[in-house]
């Protein structure tokens, strides 16, 4: 077999190995980005469960709100981290496809530490307030919209075609394990001194810029004629408009999750309704991300071939179904386990998402295509938190959820009629090409 011993990397201009496609730990660069991966995410994730529940506490303790207000409040936070980002990501697409991609990863990880470092700095000297926390939370979200659209465009530059797809799943399980232990590491540290999880977020990002330094430079692919940005832009959400397979995919996520979100209701869960305080919230924030796992190293061992796009489908309904149960549990170990399954049918359809949105999408569009897709992705998880958090000052955390469960299944039998060729898609071989490509 055909392969690059460890200690190289990968010329993306010679052909791709022969014979079965190896694994991409096999190549140094995807080493050193599979872990500034997992070391980012890490970071992030925990001191986002962090802001979650301190701003909850904050409005409970410090403001006196009901459970309705303060959980009200959770979904303003959603909206002040979707704002930003829904007006500066097809910026960071342009940047992903305009200037070195590592560059813009490393720049937007030390933009991050710097604010892990000001809420370690405000919450010792117990100075936190709501307009401040809101604040922070959306300089958070400028600083992740550019990262993401960076790091999904280097994937397929440093590994060859044939081993994308593993590489996306353990890509995945850099997330998904990350996602394990920031939530339980962010909880329990909080727990222990409120400072020493921005601490540890703050040098897990500096981890993280560092490691994606000592990845060879990812250069944009070149352009035959260089247009106006804003022209550039444009083109990168018009691709995926007119490509009917690409826009089903993303918009199916973006529904799915908006309806069906039920991350932002966790602190209250934690706090009133299983009474479990912020130890038990690191738990419930790790749950999803433990069930992912498990699928995205199932998934890395052996990728699925056959009929994707049904099994998509399927993936999504399952998710909405039992986040319904998840709704209705009072039970904390039952809790966990369906949030377990509502992260494993979620990362099953993401591998299946990320896995055709790579292989469908040219590389010179691969930064602005990873943004509209990235944009769709926060775009459902902050409007989500926004959704769940207004439904819930009106109807209550409970019927919040259920509601949106309930919603996230017809969606996914909508997108199935108007999306035909999601079901029809049997493999990850491109298809369905209708959009324009400059």
């Amino acid at each position: 077999m055909a392969t690059l011993p460890p200690s190289e990397g990968y010329d993306p201009v010679l052909p791709a190995p022969v014979g079965p496609p190896p694994s991409p730990l096999r190549f140094r660069d995807y080493r050193y980005y599979w872990f500034a991966r997992f070391t980012a995410v890490m970071a992030t994730i925990a001191m986002v469960v962090v802001i979650g529940y301190q701003l909850y506490d904050t409005a409970r303790t410090d403001y006196g709100m009901s459970i309705k207000e303060a959980s009200f409040q959770l979904g303003l936070l959603g909206l002040v981290q979707f704002v930003p980002l829904a007006i500066l990501t097809p910026v960071a697409g342009w940047a992903a496809d305009r200037f070195e991609r590592r560059s813009v990863a490393i720049f937007s990880n030390l933009i991050d530490l710097l604010i892990a470092a000001a809420l370690g700095w405000f919450t010792w000297i117990d100075a936190l307030t709501l307009p401040l926390l809101f604040t922070l939370a959306a300089l958070h979200g400028v600083a992740r919209v550019f990262s993401g659209p960076a790091m999904s465009a280097i994937a397929p530059n440093i590994v060859p075609a044939n081993v994308l797809p593993r590489a996306i799943a353990m890509g995945s399980i850099a997330w998904q394990s990350a996602s394990v232990i920031g939530p339980a590491a962010g909880g329990l540290l909080y727990a222990a001194s409120p400072t020493s999880v921005y601490v540890f977020s703050a040098v897990f990002l500096g981890v993280s810029a560092f490691l994606i330094s000592r990845v060879r430079p990812v250069l944009p692919p070149p352009a035959e004629v260089r247009r106006h940005p804003l022209r550039e832009m444009v083109d990168g959400l018009r691709f995926v408009w007119f490509d009917r397979f690409l826009l089903g995919t993303i918009t199916l996520d973006l529904f799915a999750v908006i309806l069906a979100g039920a991350t932002a209701m966790l602190p209250v869960y934690a706090r009133d309704i299983l009474q479990t305080g912020s130890e038990g919230l690191g738990f419930l924030r790790a749950a999803p991300a433990l069930g992912a796992a498990a699928v995205a190293i199932g998934l890395s061992f052996r990728p699925i071939e056959r009929n994707v796009g049904v099994k998509m489908l399927w993936a999504v309904a399952v998710f909405g179904a039992v986040t319904v149960g998840f709704g209705i549990s009072t039970n904390f170990f039952l809790s966990l386990a369906l949030l377990a399954i509502m992260g494993a049918a979620d990362m099953f359809s993401v591998f299946v998402r990320g896995t055709l949105i790579q292989l469908n999408t040219p590389d010179a569009m691969r930064g602005r295509v990873s943004a509209a897709s990235g944009l769709a992705i926060s775009a459902s998880n902050e409007l989500g938190e926004m959704r769940a958090g207004a439904m819930a000052a009106v109807l209550g955390p409970v019927g919040a959820v259920v509601i949106g469960g309930a919603g996230a299944i017809g969606v996914t039998a909508l997108w199935s009629w108007l999306f035909p060729e999601l079901r029809r898609a049997r493999t990850f071989e491109p298809q369905f090409k209708t959009g324009p490509t400059t």
